[in-house]
């Protein structure tokens, strides 16, 4: 019985220690996964000029791109209208000649 217990005791006492450096480990895994999370938001945030220069470049290229495409509307429109008035400023003298010698005829 002396020996039962002596062996109950031995398992005991490992099974502390296996307790006590199985919380260590895990300790040391919590320790390690926040020191490793703490470094990767620091590089993020040192990355964070970076990100939004690369945005604000993006962003411009694009608002670049967007008065290009604007401008060569406009100025379709402008060449557009242009031509419209052409064309019709010779109705227009038609119909005010043809307005004015109606005047003279009936007046």
């Amino acid at each position: 019985m002396e020996d039962t217990l002596k062996r109950l005791l031995i398992v005991e006492t490992e099974s502390e220690q296996l307790v006590t450096k199985s919380k260590l480990e895990k300790e040391q895994i919590v320790q390690q996964a926040l020191s490793e999370a703490h470094q990767a938001e620091q590089q993020f945030k040192a990355n964070i000029p970076n990100i939004y220069s690369e945005f604000m470049q993006k962003a411009e290229q694009r608002a670049t791109q967007s008065i290009a495409e604007l401008n060569k509307r406009y100025a379709e429109r402008k060449t557009n209208l242009h031509e419209l008035a052409d064309d019709n400023k010779q109705k227009a003298l038609e119909a005010a000649v043809q307005v004015i010698t109606q005047v003279k005829i009936d007046g």
